[in-house]
C-alpha cells in the first residue's frame, strides 16, 4: 500500500469516528463502507462474528455494539428509518479481525484500530499509575503531619511505629511485618509502596481521621492516640467490606518506584519529541 492510500484511509478513518454520550465510536453503516463491503447483511455477518469474538473476551457486547436507528434521505426528499449500529474502537478492531485482510481497507483497518486500542489502553495505565503515585504522595504528607502533631502529644518516632502498625493490622487484619511477607516487600521498604491505590488511599484516609481526632479530642500520651488510630483504620476497614472489598486479599502492586522511574522516562521522551517537532516546524517556516 502506498504512503498517499495510507494517508488518505487515516484521514477517512479519523474523519468518521464521532462520540456519543463522551465515548468516541464509529457508525457501522458509515464502517461499512470504509471497509468496502458493498452489502450490508454481508457486513452484518462480519460484525455478528465480531460481537462472538468480544463474548469470549468476556466483555460487554452490549457496551461494545449499541443499537441505534438512523434517518436517511429517499429519492423526491422522502425519509426511511434504517437500523445502525454504534461500535466503539474495540468493537471496530474485532470487526477488522474478522473480515478479508486481502482486501486494503481491511488490511489498514485492523492495523489503525490494534494501534489505536493499544494507545488508548497505555493512556488508561498512565493515568492508574500516576493516580497512584499521587496517592502514595498524599499519604506520605499526611502521616508526615499526623507524626508533628502526634511527637507535640509525648508520642517519639518508635511509639508512632507502634501506632502505624497497630493501625495497619485493625485495617488488613496483620501487622505491618506479615504484611510485608504476605505482599513479598523488602524490610527497608515501607508496604505502602507496594499497595495497590484503594488501600493507599484507605491508609491516608484513616491517618486523616486520627490527625483530626486527636487534637478534637484534644489526645495525649501513646494509648489513647493508639486507640483512636486503631478505632479509626477498623472503621474504614468495614466500609471497604461493606463494598465487597477486602484490603488484605489485594495482589501487591509494582514498587511504586519503579512506577515513578517510568513516568518520569515518559515525560523525558514526551519533552524530546515535542522539542524535536518544534526544531522541525520552526526549520519548515525558515525554508
Amino acid at each position: 500500500m502506498k504512503s498517499e492510500e495510507i494517508k488518505a484511509l487515516f484521514a477517512q478513518f479519523e474523519q468518521a469516528s464521532g462520540e456519543f454520550e463522551g465515548i468516541e465510536c464509529w457508525s457501522a453503516r458509515e464502517l461499512q463502507q470504509l471497509l468496502g463491503y458493498t452489502q450490508w447483511r454481508n457486513f452484518e455477518n462480519t460484525i455478528d462474528k465480531a460481537k462472538e469474538a468480544c463474548n469470549n473476551a468476556g466483555e460487554n457486547t452490549v457496551y461494545h455494539f449499541a443499537d441505534v436507528s438512523k434517518t436517511i434521505l429517499m429519492p423526491k426528499g422522502a425519509e426511511k428509518e434504517i437500523g445502525d449500529i454504534l461500535l466503539t474502537r474495540y468493537a471496530c478492531y474485532l470487526i477488522a479481525q474478522n473480515g478479508d485482510s486481502r482486501k486494503e481497507q481491511i488490511a489498514f483497518a485492523q492495523n489503525y484500530f490494534a494501534v489505536q486500542t493499544r494507545r488508548a489502553e497505555i493512556i488508561e495505565q498512565r493515568i492508574l499509575d500516576y493516580e497512584r503515585v499521587k496517592a502514595r504522595a498524599k499519604l506520605a504528607e499526611t502521616e508526615k503531619i499526623l507524626s508533628g502533631i502526634l511527637y507535640e502529644r509525648g508520642v517519639n518516632e518508635r511509639d508512632f511505629a507502634i501506632i502505624r502498625s497497630k493501625g495497619d493490622q485493625a485495617l488488613f487484619r496483620l501487622n505491618t511485618a506479615m504484611l510485608k511477607r504476605k505482599l513479598g516487600v523488602p524490610d527497608s521498604r515501607p508496604v505502602a509502596d507496594f499497595l495497590p491505590t484503594i488501600n493507599i488511599k484507605a491508609k491516608d484516609l484513616a491517618a486523616e481521621m486520627t490527625s483530626v481526632n486527636v487534637q478534637t479530642k484534644d489526645l495525649h500520651g501513646m494509648k489513647p492516640i493508639e486507640t483512636e488510630h486503631v478505632d479509626n483504620n477498623a472503621a474504614v476497614r468495614k466500609m471497604l467490606l461493606e463494598r465487597g472489598i477486602v484490603p488484605e486479599q489485594l495482589p501487591p502492586a509494582e514498587d511504586i518506584k519503579k512506577v515513578e522511574r517510568k513516568l518520569k522516562s515518559d515525560e523525558k521522551s514526551i519533552g524530546k519529541t515535542n522539542r524535536k517537532l518544534s526544531k522541525n516546524t520552526i526549520f519548515a517556516k525558515s525554508i
